[in-house]
């Protein structure tokens, strides 16, 4: 949690907003690999591609 409030000062004082959806998306794409990769759900994530 410290690394995400870290990387939410940054995005404020540099105003670095745009890159908060790139950083979003990975953060989700990676979350989807994780959980396709090691359980009985990957069935049904690989059919969503």
């Amino acid at each position: 949690m410290e690394f995400l409030s870290d990387m939410w000062q940054f995005l404020s004082e540099r105003k670095k907003y745009w890159l908060a959806p790139i950083i979003i998306f990975l953060v989700i794409l990676s979350i989807l690999f994780l959980i396709g990769s090691s359980s009985a759900v990957s069935s049904l994530i690989y059919t969503l591609f």
